[in-house]
């Protein structure tokens, strides 16, 4: 029996307001000792009343937009109830039968192959308070965690792998950040992800007996834990000739690599869901809804197609760049300096057309000076990206570009002018490490270093290949490292052929 599998994915993103989702407190307690940022509200004291937080609706309809979701112009809180000492006031305010988003989608793009993964709702809710253990069976809970803004995002069971889930998240992730509504940092669990999964002979449209995994708190995690139960489920398919027949929650153990039960899983009559009588219904007005998604930013899909379209960049590229907004705001303003740059150079028609008739070269120059070498020189040399102007990382490809430097010397000026903050046309100038425009002069050179090298001159010829390097270092060596390498290895190739 072939079986496909069936994978849904819920996803509690936390939003980073500066308070929490009901009251006045701060939304920072995280950061802070345990049970400081609290008060009667969030603690569920008799008597007070919550009052819900306009930024956290705000931008949960800007996320929602973001995901291609419909916005119903009416919204509501409920009651979800139920029994945990995380919980003070022994119910949660989330959002039940009308959510703020519904029926969106977002397409991801995994092996080539482009997937649209559907979404069924986004609603928004307040967060659970932490609990705490100790090596002594001791448990604690803080509460600052507590009624801070929770956004939920369910999709439809249209996952069909670990590998998609993966990226589906990866792609979530970047589109809060992309939106600055959360920090999104799987690792300190604002952004947490349980996935729902069961199987199905391949064919079938039937959804069977779903197990959801819970404590999942990476996006290696996510799949490791969807791998697992993809092998536990399908040995429980092929000796039972059917799906589990019990709905339950398991818990994913990192260092055992393996799920392990939980509990028999709620349905929503457990919960005994009712709407909040102390929070008036919600009505989105269409025109505020338009200004919210009038105000959206470049998202990370459409800044990928952009740097393809318009600047040329390779997908593997495109992609890297968007993955960091600070990243792709510094090529964008690297590239408008080098259009600066190439008006001004001499070269025939207008910067718009250089760079269009040479597309390929300028961006894979871009591409490979920023996110290779520059990145890799200010890594070693423990700084960041503001540490070096656009201005500067312009004018050094352009430079490059118009081969006025090799590349050995363009790394030692790189270094100058992250270490100085120095002009590279300057640091050229100054440490003369122009390349030699002189093709006497380099022929001249490599006369010399076939007359003084015959050993490995006759190895050449004999068609040992890797001499060649040695002999352009050789050449390199007597030029001050000004001369081409590339021109060089021809040099050599016509004068030894």
């Amino acid at each position: 029996m072939k079986l496909e599998n069936v994978i849904g994915l819920e996803i509690h993103v936390q939003l980073k307001t500066a308070s929490k989702m009901f009251c006045s407190c701060s939304n920072k307690g995280e950061d802070l000792p345990p049970n400081t940022t609290v008060c009667p509200i969030c603690m569920a004291h008799p008597g007070t009343l919550p009052v819900p937080n306009q930024q956290a609706i705000e931008w949960s309809v800007k996320s929602a937009l973001a995901l291609n979701c419909e916005i119903p112009h009416h919204s509501k809180f409920d009651r979800k109830h139920y029994f945990y000492p995380d919980l003070p006031k022994a119910y949660q305010i989330s959002q039940y039968d009308e959510p703020i988003g519904i029926k969106g989608y977002l397409e991801i793009m995994l092996n080539g192959e482009k997937r649209k993964i559907r979404i069924h709702r986004l609603h928004l809710e307040e967060d659970a308070a932490k609990l705490l253990h100790n090596d002594k069976g001791e448990s604690f809970v803080d509460f600052n965690r507590g009624g801070t803004p929770l956004m939920e995002i369910v999709t439809e069971p249209d996952v069909r792998t670990p590998e998609e889930a993966g990226e589906f998240l990866r792609e979530l992730r970047l589109i809060m950040r992309y939106l600055d509504v959360s920090e999104a940092d799987m690792e300190k669990g604002h952004l947490r992800c349980d996935a729902n999964i069961s199987m199905r002979p391949e064919g079938d449209e039937n959804l069977y007996t779903k197990t959801e995994i819970k404590n999942l708190n990476s996006f290696k995690a996510v799949e490791r834990a969807l791998s697992y139960e993809i092998i536990r489920q399908t040995k429980i398919w092929e000796e039972d000739g059917q799906a589990p027949d019990v709905q339950g929650t398991r818990g994913w153990d990192e260092s055992a690599g393996k799920t392990i039960v939980q509990r028999i899983k709620e349905e929503a009559n457990d919960y005994r869901y009712f709407p909040e009588p102390d929070i008036p219904e919600l009505d989105f007005a269409p025109d505020w809804v338009d200004k919210i998604k009038a105000e959206l930013p470049e998202l990370p899909a459409q800044s990928r197609a952009r740097f393809i379209k318009q600047y040329g960049f390779n997908s593997v590229d495109a992609k890297i760049i968007s993955q960091d907004r600070q990243l792709a705001s510094f090529i964008e303003k690297v590239v408008s300096e080098l259009l600066g740059w190439l008006e001004s150079s001499g070269e025939e028609g207008s910067a718009e057309e250089i760079w269009e008739n040479n597309k390929a070269k300028l961006s894979k120059l871009v591409a490979g000076w920023v996110l290779s070498k520059l990145l890799g020189a200010l890594n070693q040399a423990g700084k960041t990206l503001s540490d070096i102007t656009p201005e500067n990382m312009a004018e050094l490809i352009t430079l490059i570009y118009q081969n006025k430097v090799n590349s050995t010397n363009a790394l030692a000026i790189l270094k100058e002018v992250i270490d100085n903050q120095a002009s590279p046309t300057a640091v050229l100038e100054n440490k003369d490490l122009g390349q030699m425009s002189d093709d006497g002069a380099t022929g001249a050179a490599v006369d010399k270093v076939i007359g003084d090298n015959p050993k490995q001159v006759e190895q050449f010829k004999a068609g040992k290949e890797a001499v060649l390097q040695y002999l352009v270092g050789q050449v390199m060596k007597q030029t001050h490292g000004k001369a081409d390498p590339a021109a060089i290895q021809q040099l050599f190739k016509d004068k030894l052929s």
